[in-house]
């Protein structure tokens, strides 16, 4: 590609801030890009620019410069341009001095104002970001961050080609909820996923039990639960790649979402009514975003296109519903194992094993034995943390929910079971960038992540059930306790060696245990 200029942004100098906002103050420019003599579409290059802005980051990084991590780009795109900042709404407008220019026109705009709950405020984590503007938290962040790293080994993308290399990795530490989903939903629509499509697949609506819903629809969702785990948490979210722009509410409906569309073709969705002033007599329809729907505008089509209609459209796009009966192995409906591990060691040795206290069995677990419920208590918990006490404590104890999961509503899968399920899957994870993929792989799935010992049994056979399609493999986590402190590392590395070899072996599913 050719660089044809660089161009410092009009900015107001003198517009009030407070001093700590400014003392942070970046220099902004904008570079311009023309397309290489190799790329003939739009796309083509909206694809080349993302590459050039990833790997620009990543160069910028490896120099570990002292300010290095200052370094953003707010929007490299063909379509759209980002003006974002640590303002409040009313002072967007006055500090970009580009946005009071009449040249200035556009055919959407998102602009979002919001409080940071998971970071601490800076310029690049303002909103909007490349993609979205999001109200709410994704409370499962590090869950799914996590598995974008998982899945680099194993993923290719028929569209980005050897480009995918250059973009990892995807997402960089101490990022915002937003920042990383905004970083995933790039990376679907840049190997080719549509708009909607690759929203749906981050935020399903609650299909597992919605007796209403269409066989085809169900499909759609369950064939792309085991590609994509969901990004779940309070959310409501406007998204637009310059081309179509839209909004989706999380399945719960946790945080509101209101819009009208007015008779001279005028759409305003915000998280209230009444944010503009917009007389009555010219409002045709007004309505709220409803929980797992999704509102779409195609600019290029002209034209607004409802929820049932998008989804319909998507959900007829593949045999989802021939592809789910042919490759889902249910284990529950396996038939019994040939051999079943017994436990030899008492329930004394265990709960001691496992850091079990007399408080645990008390107060715990036995109100939850004899009346199928937890006890109840007083309010607080006063007792030290897990870190700082003095007594052992369990693994479990060490455990913390961060600030925004502790200020949410609680939801659970017995109260909640119409929009929430423990259904998991095991083995190996589809390739998540395969958009071409017409033979898709057996899936294992288990209704909880909780398995017995009947279940362990039938995963330990399953190469039986499945013609080959699976093979587990044990990994031994004991070691003698004569080894001291230094065994559990040793254990370690024999384990990380033990996988890999039988992954090298054609093994696709681990079984780490301490009853071999």
């Amino acid at each position: 590609q050719v660089v044809l200029g660089w161009r410092n942004v009009h900015l107001d100098p003198d517009m009030p801030m407070s001093p700590a906002v400014k003392a942070k103050e970046p220099v902004i420019r904008q570079i311009f890009i023309g397309r290489g003599p190799d790329v003939m579409v739009p796309d083509a290059l909206e694809r080349k620019l993302y590459v050039i802005r990833k790997t620009s980051s990543h160069a910028i990084r490896a120099l570990n410069l002292k300010h290095g991590k200052e370094y953003f780009v707010a929007s490299m795109s063909t379509r759209t341009v980002v003006y974002k900042g640590l303002l409040l709404a009313d002072q967007v407008g006055r500090y970009y001095l580009d946005l009071a220019d009449p040249r200035t026109v556009s055919a959407l705009a998102l602009v979002h104002q919001r409080f940071s709950t998971n970071t601490f405020p800076a310029w690049e984590l303002a909103h909007p970001y490349r993609m979205i503007a999001h109200n709410g938290e994704i409370n499962t962040v590090k869950g799914n961050v996590n598995w974008i790293k998982a899945r680099i080994g194993a993923i290719s993308s028929p569209v980005l080609g050897a480009d995918l290399g250059k973009l990892w990795p995807l997402i960089y530490p101490g990022q915002s909820d937003t920042a990383s989903f905004d970083n995933c939903l790039e990376l679907l629509t840049m190997a080719g996923y549509p708009l909607a499509h690759a929203m749906m697949m981050m935020i399903p609506e609650a299909w597992e039990r919605h007796t209403l819903m269409d066989d085809n629809h169900r499909a759609f969702y369950e064939y792309h639960s085991a590609m994509m785990e969901p990004w779940d948490g309070p959310a409501a979210i406007a998204f637009t790649n310059g081309c179509q722009v839209g909004a989706t509410l999380d399945r719960n409906g946790l945080r509101p979402a209101r819009y009208i569309i007015t008779d001279n073709d005028l759409v305003i969705m915000a998280s209230e009514a009444g944010v503009l002033p917009i007389a009555e007599s010219r409002i045709v329809k007004k309505w709220r975003l409803q929980p797992g729907k999704m509102l779409l505008i195609d600019m290029e089509a002209g034209r607004i296109i409802d929820d049932q209609e998008l989804k319909e459209q998507l959900a007829n796009a593949k045999p989802y519903k021939q592809w789910i009966e042919r490759i889902r192995i249910k284990l529950d409906n396996l038939p019994k194992a040939r051999t079943e591990v017994h436990v030899t060691d008492t329930l004394l040795d265990r709960q001691q094993a496992f850091g079990y206290s007399q408080e645990d069995l008390k107060f715990h677990m036995l109100p939850m034995a004899q009346k199928g419920e937890e006890a109840i208590g007083a309010m607080g918990n006063d007792s030290p943390l897990a870190v700082l006490s003095s007594r052992s404590k369990s693994l479990y104890q060490y455990f913390r929910q961060l600030f925004a999961q502790v200020t949410n509503p609680s939801i659970d899968p017995i109260r909640e079971q119409m929009v929430m399920s423990l259904v998991s899957f095991i083995g190996p994870k589809p390739n998540l960038l395969d958009i071409n993929n017409v033979n898709p792989p057996l899936r294992l799935e288990v209704l909880q992540p909780i398995l017995d010992f009947a279940e362990m049994a039938k995963i330990r056979d399953i190469e039986r059930y499945s013609q080959g399609k699976f093979r587990s493999f044990e990994l031994d986590i004991c070691y003698p306790v004569a080894w001291g402190k230094a065994g559990i590392e040793a254990c370690l590395a024999s384990l990380c060696a033990q996988a890999v070899d039988a992954i090298r072996q054609g093994h696709n599913i681990l079984i780490v245990s301490d009853r071999r």
